[in-house]
């Protein structure tokens, strides 16, 4: 992979993982590091049920528009820490306190920071979420419950 195609993989690993709320993303760029990999990404979720989907969104994305796989994977059966490695960046999905107690961008200081909010949506994730809003569905799929039209009181 060049190093271009890789920080845009990275990247779209990155807006799957926000698409499903991933909480503190950052990506890391190890490359002047002279590192085992170019690049980390670092997402966080509340429940083992989030860290899961949050790593489900990640592979659905680069295997369905990138044709990637990755090379080795941990963390499934525990849901605690799930480590997707792509061997020239690693996506790792963390519950919260388990992300604090390793602290990855602790051990990984020296590294250039690539913040999130610099991120694009990729086009065909803009477009569900822009239907499902127009249509008042969830992007996520998850029941929604009430009524939640902006300006709208019960009075």
């Amino acid at each position: 992979m060049t190093e271009n195609n890789t920080l845009e993989m990275v990247k779209a690993a990155a807006s799957a993982a926000m698409s499903r709320r991933a909480q503190n993303g950052i990506i890391l760029d190890l490359r002047e590091l002279d590192c085992f990999t170019d690049f980390f990404a670092i997402f966080s979720g509340v429940s083992d049920i989030q860290v899961e989907g949050i790593s489900q969104a990640v592979l659905e994305e680069l295997e369905t528009n990138w044709a990637q796989r990755p090379w080795h994977q941990e963390g499934e059966r525990k849901a605690d820490w799930i480590l997707l490695d792509y061997v020239d960046f690693v996506v790792h999905v963390f519950l919260a306190e388990r992300r604090s107690y390793y602290n990855l961008e602790r051990l990984w200081a020296e590294a250039e920071r690539i913040e999130l909010p610099e991120l694009e949506m990729p086009a065909h994730l803009v477009s569900t979420s822009d239907d499902a809003a127009e249509n008042g569905v969830d992007p996520d799929g998850a029941l929604v419950f009430g009524d939640h039209e902006e300006g709208r009181s019960e009075e």
